[in-house]
C-alpha cells in the first residue's frame, strides 16, 4: 500500500512535465522562430553602443580616441555582438527547418552553410575590435593598431559573400516552397545582387570604400530587412510537430 502511494506522485509529476507547454517541440520551434527579430533588435542597440569605427588610414589620435577612449564601450558592444550573433545562428536553424519540411533541404544547407561563413568571419571582426580595445591600442604601436582597424573593415567587405548566400537561401528556398510571393522573390533576388557588389567596395575612398556608405549602411540594411521579412512568413506558419527541437 505505501509503495502504491509513493509512486503515484511521481507518476503525476511526469504527466505534468510531459503536457508542460515548456516541454513541447512548438514551443522551442515558435521561440527560434523570433531569433531573427531578437537579431535585428541587439545589432541596432549593439551598433549605436559601439559608435563609429575610424576608417582605413585613419590618423593615430582618431585611433587612440576611438579605441582608448571608448574602451569600455567597445567591449559591451563586442559582448552583446556575440551574444547577437547566436540569435542570427539559431534564425538560420530555424530557417533550415521550415525548408526542410516544406522539401527543399538543399537550400536549407545552403542557409546552415552560408550562416556558418557569415558567423564566422563576424566574430573574428569582433575579436579584432575587442583586441584594440583592450591592449593593443593602448600600446603605443600605431602601425600595428592601424593595419588592424584597416583588416577589420577589409572582413566587413568579405561579409557580403555568405551574406549574400544566405539571403540567397531564403529567397530561392521559400520561394521554391511556394511560401513567398514572386513580387518578394524578385525583392530577394535584387538583395542577393546588391549583397554580392558589396563584395567590390574597394576604392580608395568615397562611397564605393570599404569604408564608405555602401558598406557602413546598404549591405547591414539589407540583411536586417530580408532578417524581418523571413521572420514574418515563419511565424505566420504554425510550427509542425515534431520531436527535434
Amino acid at each position: 500500500m505505501s509503495t502504491s502511494t509513493t509512486a503515484m506522485p511521481s507518476s503525476a509529476a511526469t504527466m505534468t512535465s510531459s503536457t508542460s507547454v515548456y516541454a513541447t517541440g512548438a514551443f522551442w520551434e515558435n521561440m527560434w522562430r523570433t531569433s531573427g527579430l531578437q537579431f535585428v533588435g541587439l545589432f541596432l542597440i549593439a551598433s549605436v553602443i559601439c559608435g563609429y569605427q575610424p576608417p582605413v588610414n585613419a590618423p593615430a589620435d582618431a585611433l587612440a580616441a576611438f579605441y582608448n577612449g571608448g574602451r569600455t564601450r567597445i567591449l559591451i558592444a563586442a559582448a552583446l555582438s556575440g551574444l547577437n550573433l547566436l540569435n542570427l545562428l539559431w534564425f538560420a536553424a530555424a530557417l533550415r527547418t521550415a525548408l526542410s519540411d516544406a522539401g527543399r533541404d538543399g537550400w536549407g544547407a545552403a542557409a546552415t552553410a552560408s550562416s556558418t561563413a557569415f558567423g564566422a568571419l563576424s566574430i573574428l571582426q569582433i575579436a579584432v575590435g575587442a583586441a584594440l580595445a583592450y591592449s593593443i591600442a593602448g600600446a603605443g604601436n600605431q602601425t600595428l593598431t592601424s593595419a588592424m582597424n584597416d583588416f577589420s573593415w577589409a572582413l566587413v567587405v568579405l561579409m557580403s559573400f555568405p551574406r549574400a548566400m544566405l539571403i540567397m537561401s531564403g529567397a530561392f528556398g521559400l520561394w521554391r516552397a511556394g511560401l513567398i510571393s514572386n513580387s518578394l522573390f524578385a525583392a530577394g533576388v535584387a538583395a542577393v545582387v546588391l549583397g554580392v557588389l558589396g563584395g567590390t567596395t574597394w576604392l580608395s575612398g568615397g562611397f564605393w570604400a570599404p569604408d564608405g556608405a555602401y558598406s557602413r549602411f546598404v549591405s547591414p540594411l539589407l540583411l536586417i530587412v530580408w532578417v524581418v521579412a523571413v521572420s514574418r512568413v515563419l511565424l505566420t506558419r504554425s510550427p509542425a510537430s515534431r520531436a527535434a527541437w
